[in-house]
This record gives structure tokens, sequence and C-alpha cells, in this order.
């Protein structure tokens, strides 16, 4: 089998974004990024998803955190969509519910080639540390467009915020990786029009 993994970069003026992405890994993750809480979430997404990423990125934070996380988020969506090619005997759809603590959040994706993304339920708090909460729709938004998915997350309850972001990102790789797993019954793609590309 065709191993199946990209690598991808993103240089602007505000970002240098480099990585390498595989969707058949074994959780490994070496991340080198100047937005420590993002660096926290994308372990715990990689290692969730059984994905290897290899990241490398930088940016303006003394400005703050967004540019260097909305372009993770375009350069990994980027990345996995390179990495499912012509999506051929993939499941095409993943779900995944995970608490922590007292949080619950719900991720649903379906690799569509039709890129959309909706966030229901609460983040509570603009701030975790230093890093601006609203920047984990921003990420995600971005990935889901890149990657041209469609991507609900529910965040069904929960009062730390820590914990309901480290829900989602958790979510967000095991419904990725039940997506992206080749089904043997699976003949072509899983659609009616034939195509998911």
């Amino acid at each position: 089998m065709t191993k199946r993994q990209a690598e991808k970069s993103r240089i602007t003026n505000e970002t240098q974004i480099a990585l390498t992405f595989a969707i058949d890994g074994e959780g490994q993750a070496d991340l080198k990024t100047d937005v420590p809480f993002m660096t926290h979430m994308l372990d715990l997404f990689t290692r969730h998803g059984l994905f290897d990423l290899i990241l490398d990125g930088r940016g303006d934070t003394e400005i703050d955190d967004h540019h260097t996380t909305e372009d993770m988020g375009i350069v990994l969506g980027d990345a996995l969509k390179e990495a499912l090619g012509d999506k051929k005997g993939i499941r095409r759809y993943g779900n995944a519910f995970v608490p922590m603590d007292d949080a619950l959040a719900q991720v649903v994706v379906d690799l569509s080639n039709r890129p959309h993304f909706v966030l229901k339920g609460e983040i509570p708090a603009t701030k975790v540390g230093t890093f601006d909460t609203e920047l984990i729709e921003e990420f995600l938004w971005k990935l889901a467009l890149e990657a041209r998915i469609n991507l609900h997350v529910i965040v069904h309850y929960g009062t730390n915020v820590h914990h309901i972001i480290e829900a989602i990102f958790k979510a967000l790789g095991r419904a990725l990786d039940e997506a992206t797993q080749l089904d043997p019954r699976v003949k072509g793609v899983p659609s009616t029009k034939g195509s998911l590309s």
C-alpha cells in the first residue's frame, strides 16, 4: 500500500510553517511551535488519531498567536487533503465522543470534498493561560476548508476551558482516524457520485 502522507509548508511575512503528516502512523509527534497551547493540542490530536506529525510552526507571536495558529490549520488541512489521495476504500465518515473530566466533546467528520464547519456549544472563557480561545474556531475552520472536509464540533458541556478544548482535539483525532480508515468492503469511493475529489 502506498503510504498516505504529505509534506507541506507555508512561508509568509507573518509565519513559517513546515510539516510532514502521515495518516497511517503510530501517534508519534515531533512538534516545535511558538504557541505552546497549540503544541499541546496537536500532540493530543496526533496521538489519539494514531497519525504521525512533524511540525515546525513559527510566527509573529509578539503580536499574538493568531497568524501562527491559523496558518498551522491551513497547512495541516492541505497535508490531510493530499495524504488522502483519491480516497478509494476509505470509510469517509467518523464520529467520536471524548470526555475530559467535567467536559464532553463530540466531533463528526465527512471527508466529502465539500468544506463546511460548525461549532455548537460554548467555550466559556476568552483565555486559557495566555492563549486566546477564539483561535480554536479559527484553526478548525481553516483545517476544514483546506482539507475540504465537513467538520462538526459539539461541546455538550463543561466548565474548565482547558478540558473542553482538550476533549475537542482528542475527539478530532479519533473521528479523523475512523473516517480515514480503509475498509476492504468499500469498492472505489463511498459516494454515489463516484468521486470524493
